[in-house]
């Protein structure tokens, strides 16, 4: 066994006895149960009870997705004025009581308030989840931020399979009302594992406390005074740009590139998918030797490459071979943004700035999701993908002056 294995270990081992690491990660085990159960059994249920409206079915996505543009800077900024441990409890403790009050109204009321169950749990994650970030930056080690990062977008990688299955199955058997008890009780659970976390720290008071607003614009030229920052923000805006292009159009390539019938886009899913699940393995193993700048710059360049000839094959290996080598690198750019987050930011600042940068990416990929169709039909398939491709390139480009620095503190101290 070289160096390098045994280095490896003795991290993995490292790693699982600190015990925020273990607690966060079975949290989140149970939240995404909760979540994906939440996120087919109720959008099968608005397809069932409004006979397949595309207004209703859209108001899932927008009760699950707006929450990112209207709290995320709140939450963060709220999750650097409390006390961690205490936000995550108190969050899942109220997305659980909302659940369980939608399952009433549901036996004795309106079925349409399933949607106030995907909006009130939506918006609370954005204070729970800068709030775990935040802890990671408080009890993990410096060396092993990456192997945890690595972890947890393992956890979420293997739900991106496994989570529509249960969700659909929940439903499909036992139906709506015992798939909302599902998800209250998975967020009862996720509650309940994360009082196993150490007391929140108490913080010293301020001589000079400062208002809501006046953190919030803290936030703002924290982030516009520190040049790591400015440049993630860069490649998220590319990034997202270059994701919403072409997410709704990928039933287009079966369609249209391959000729073959719609129902031929799960397999694209699913190569996805198992991609996303064997690299999270391969990107874990590989964090201890890598640097999050380079897994960022890998990811985006290996992505570019697969947007390419996804866009450009007519054949259906070719195209569920790109999309499965795009999955396999997908857990290198969320491991490398999420480590690179914590690594150029101080503690009190981690929710702000996870709430300033994560709304640049959702608001980049949804402009360009609106986009799309009136792209599409200007435009043909393959100049749109190969568009996309560039706009990765453009992120990367954003990640190298970072990746230069890095290398040069690494020769610095050798």
């Amino acid at each position: 066994m070289n160096s390098v294995e045994v280095k490896s270990k003795v991290s993995m081992g490292a790693l699982f006895k600190n015990q925020v690491v273990r607690t966060i990660l079975l949290s989140v085990f149970f939240l995404q149960i909760g979540i994906w159960v939440r996120n087919y059994a109720i959008l099968l249920y608005v397809i069932e009870k409004t006979n397949e409206n595309p207004v209703a079915v859209s108001l899932i996505s927008v009760a699950e997705f707006a929450p990112i543009f209207l709290f995320s800077f709140i939450g963060g900024t709220f999750a650097d004025r409390w006390k961690p441990k205490r936000t995550m409890i108190g969050c899942d403790l109220l997305s659980a009581l909302s659940i369980f009050i939608v399952l009433l109204t549901l036996v004795f009321g309106s079925w349409k308030m399933v949607f106030f169950a995907t909006l009130v749990s939506s918006i609370l994650s954005q204070f729970s989840q800068p709030s775990g970030m935040k802890l990671f930056k408080i009890h993990v080690e410096e060396d092993l931020i990456q192997l945890g990062m690595s972890m947890y977008q393992t956890i979420f990688a293997l739900f991106m399979i496994l989570g529509p299955i249960i969700g659909t199955l929940v439903y499909q058997h036992y139906g709506i009302i015992v798939a909302i008890g599902i998800m209250g009780v998975a967020f009862l659970l996720s509650a309940a594992i994360l009082f196993l976390l150490p007391p929140d720290k108490e913080v010293e008071k301020k001589e000079v406390q400062t208002t809501f607003f006046e953190e919030m614009k803290a936030g703002f030229t924290y982030v516009l005074n520190k040049r790591s920052l400015m440049l993630l923000g860069g490649c998220f805006i590319a990034a997202g740009l270059a994701i919403g292009l072409t997410q709704p159009l990928a039933v287009f390539l079966i369609t249209e590139r391959l000729e073959l019938q719609k129902e031929f886009l799960q397999w694209l899913m699913a190569a996805f998918g198992i991609g996303m699940i064997l690299g999270g393995g391969i990107t874990m193993a590989a964090s201890q030797k890598t640097s999050a700048q380079m897994l960022l710059t890998i990811g985006l360049g290996i992505s570019a490459l697969g947007f390419l000839v996804m866009g450009l094959s007519t054949g259906l290996w070719l195209t569920l071979a790109a999309q499965f080598i795009s999955g396999l690198v997908m857990p290198c750019i969320h491991i490398g943004i999420n480590t690179m987050i914590l690594q150029n930011t101080e503690e009190s600042f981690v929710g702000r700035v996870n709430g300033i940068l994560t709304p640049l990416f959702m608001g980049a990929m949804v402009l360009t999701m609106a986009l799309s169709g009136f792209l599409k039909e200007t435009l043909s398939l393959v100049i749109i993908y190969e568009l996309s491709a560039f706009l990765l390139i453009i992120g990367m480009l954003f990640v190298v002056p970072l990746l230069r620095r890095q290398e040069t503190v690494q020769q610095s101290e050798n």
